[in-house]
Formats: structure tokens, sequence, C-alpha cells
């Protein structure tokens, strides 16, 4: 077999050690976004906008608690569904996705859906290009917590931006 075909072969394994019927698991896919074939970050990113839509009835100070308490069980089921499919960060964990999106998603000025998809759009870029400092953090950080915490400072510097955008350079007032 090639190395391609070797590649896909593992993470066809790593897939079938995933067990939606164990709630951990089912955290981590973002309730099965993840799965999706095609893109499964943007497919979790996406899913997290209706969560987010939930999120956002909630007193700031709530969201911001929901948030924090999302990184800190973030970073236990995402190390054990790696590890329960033994493969590191494998794709189809999209939780730290979701809690990127509600990161960023907290600096919309109003909840416009043109700036729901700004906030997309941007989280979605540094999350694939990963730009410094984004990429030392995938690099060097390593288990729960370095599956996460990329994701958590691409959310926070999209925040940065959306804020800015928005209270200096108003898009769609």
């Amino acid at each position: 077999m090639t190395t391609s075909a070797n590649d896909r072969e593992a993470k066809r394994a790593a897939k079938q050690r995933l067990r939606l019927s164990n709630p951990w698991h089912l955290l981590a896919t973002g309730f099965g976004s993840g799965l999706s074939p095609w893109m499964p970050g943007t497919a979790g990113s996406l899913a997290a906008i209706p969560v987010w839509y939930l999120l956002s009835f909630l007193p700031w100070q709530l969201y911001s608690l929901t948030i924090m308490f999302s990184i800190c069980i973030g970073v236990y089921l995402c190390h054990q569904t790696a590890k329960d499919m033994g493969v590191h960060d494998q794709g189809s964990i999209v939780w730290d996705e979701f809690v990127g999106m509600w990161i960023t998603l907290m600096a919309i000025p109003d909840e416009q859906w043109q700036w729901v998809l700004a906030g997309f759009v941007v989280f979605r870029v540094l999350d694939i290009f990963k730009p410094w400092p984004i990429r030392w953090f995938d690099r060097n950080v390593h288990g729960g917590m370095g599956i996460m915490i990329d994701d958590i400072v691409a959310g926070v510097i999209s925040a940065g931006i959306i804020y800015w955008i928005g209270h200096h350079w108003p898009l769609f007032s």
C-alpha cells in the first residue's frame, strides 16, 4: 500500500473506534458533525453556530463561564477521545472548533447573520492556515490541551479582529 492508502486506512480504523453512544466521543465529535467526510473542522465550526445562538441568550458572565467550563471539559474529552481512537487530534475531533467559534462570536457587535458569517470566515482562515502564534501552540503543546489550545488562540485572535472591524470599520451598519 502507498503512504496515502496507509493514511486513509489508519483514519478509517481510528473512526471505527469511535462510539457515539459514549458521551465523551459524542461531544468530541461535535455531536457527530466531525464525522463529515469533507472538511470536518469546517463542519464542526458550522455546527457550533446553532449552539452559540442558544448561548447568546445567556448573560455575558454566564456565557463566559460556559466557555471556560467547555475549555476545561474539552481538554479531558479531546484527550480521552484521541486516546481511544489511537490518533492525536484526529480530524473528527471538533470540540475545539466549537469552543473557538464560541470565543470568536463573543466579539460580534450584533447578531446579524453577516457578523456571524464574518466571524466564521475569520476563524476558519486562522484555524486552517495557523499563522504565528497559533502554529507554535499547535506544534508545541500536546495531549488534550494541545488539541484545544490552537483553536482557543485562533478564537481569541478572531474575536479581536471581529471586534476591531465592528468598532472601527462598521461593515453592516
